[in-house]
């Protein structure tokens, strides 16, 4: 019978062979958390960046909290439930202008599209007057006060008078126009990229409007948003965010393998529908941020400023280039 003492000591020395075949216990990656909406396309590329481990490889770990609004989403945030969340930067000029520190990543250049049936009597904008068009986003959409500046600009009118707009969910949107009860839809570019797909004729794209109205490329509305302090908890997470947001974002413009693994995700319903979405999406993925974005995000805001009023920017709100998140 071995001796307790030695059953003991050989326990320990076996205990220590563990520790010493292990090595030095890793740190764990911090988490970052963002919220999305459930079935948004911006899950696709966080699906990209998890699956190929480009979060574990920038020394962070994604978590997403999948929602089923946009609201929900901004309230994740606000109560710091999430780390960052997706939205445009019309909200977070008015979130700064009121004191809030916090920051954009702009994200994608993927925009809307006024469409319309392909047997259309509407073969332009300037046949829109009197015609009742569905508009996602509410009234102070900003592609809608893009359409209306731009038909303004040409003579024709405000379309808030001379057509019927419909404003409604995205989805319901598709389905006015397939009924024939909307005679033209002014939709998000998902939805408007779904109904192209589908043989509807893509009437003029939200990036048409903007270089029509002097503004020079075509801007990034969304982007992911984080505030500022979350570098003091967890260093360097932002711009290790932004080189995994990017890797993503590569491979998603040059891999169609990586497309045909995501497309279970894209809930399609047809091959074109599949084709088109791609296309549009590769459109707008940004390759990088200049200086010449920002100066086209401030003609963009004058223009909508102008047409909107402080019900799209908040009373006093003014243009601030700062908002969008700059590499360390």
């Amino acid at each position: 019978m071995i001796p307790l003492r030695k059953l003991l000591i050989h326990g320990l020395w076996l205990l220590a062979l563990g520790a010493t075949l292990a090595g030095p216990a890793r740190a764990s990656a911090p988490e970052l958390k963002i919220a999305a909406l459930k079935f948004g396309t911006v899950n696709w590329v966080m699906d990209v960046i998890k699956h190929h481990g480009l979060d574990r490889q920038n020394g962070f770990t994604l978590k997403t909290l999948g929602l089923a609004s946009k609201n929900a989403t901004t309230v994740a945030f606000l109560s710091g439930e999430v780390d960052g969340f997706v939205t445009d930067w019309f909200w977070v000029l008015r979130e700064r202008a009121r004191g809030s520190d916090i920051v954009q990543i702009p994200y994608s250049a993927s925009l809307g599209a006024v469409m319309v049936a392909k047997n259309s009597k509407i073969a332009s904008l300037d046949d829109l007057a009197g015609t009742k068009i569905g508009v996602a986003g509410g009234p102070i959409d900003k592609s809608w006060l893009l359409l209306r500046a731009h038909q303004l600009k040409r003579g024709q009118g405000d379309l808030a008078q001379t057509a019927s707009p419909i404003f409604a969910a995205p989805p319901l949107l598709n389905q006015q126009l397939v009924s024939a009860r909307a005679d033209a839809v002014l939709n998000f570019w998902h939805f408007s990229a779904r109904l192209e797909g589908a043989g509807y004729t893509r009437l003029a794209s939200v990036s048409e409007l903007m270089s029509a109205l002097g503004i020079p490329v075509a801007v990034p509305l969304v982007g992911f948003v984080f505030p500022t302090s979350l570098d003091a908890a967890k260093p360097g997470i932002v711009a290790n965010f932004a080189r995994a947001l990017k890797g993503a974002s590569a491979i998603l413009k040059t891999s169609d393998g990586e497309w045909e693994r995501l497309r279970p995700l894209m809930r399609t319903k047809s091959d074109g529908e599949f084709a088109t979405l791609k296309k549009r999406y590769r459109e707008g993925i940004l390759n990088e941020w200049t200086e010449g974005h920002r100066t086209a995000a401030k003609a963009m805001f004058e223009v909508l400023k102008e047409i909107g009023g402080d019900k799209l920017t908040g009373a006093g709100t003014r243009f601030d280039p700062a908002m969008f998140w700059s590499s360390p």
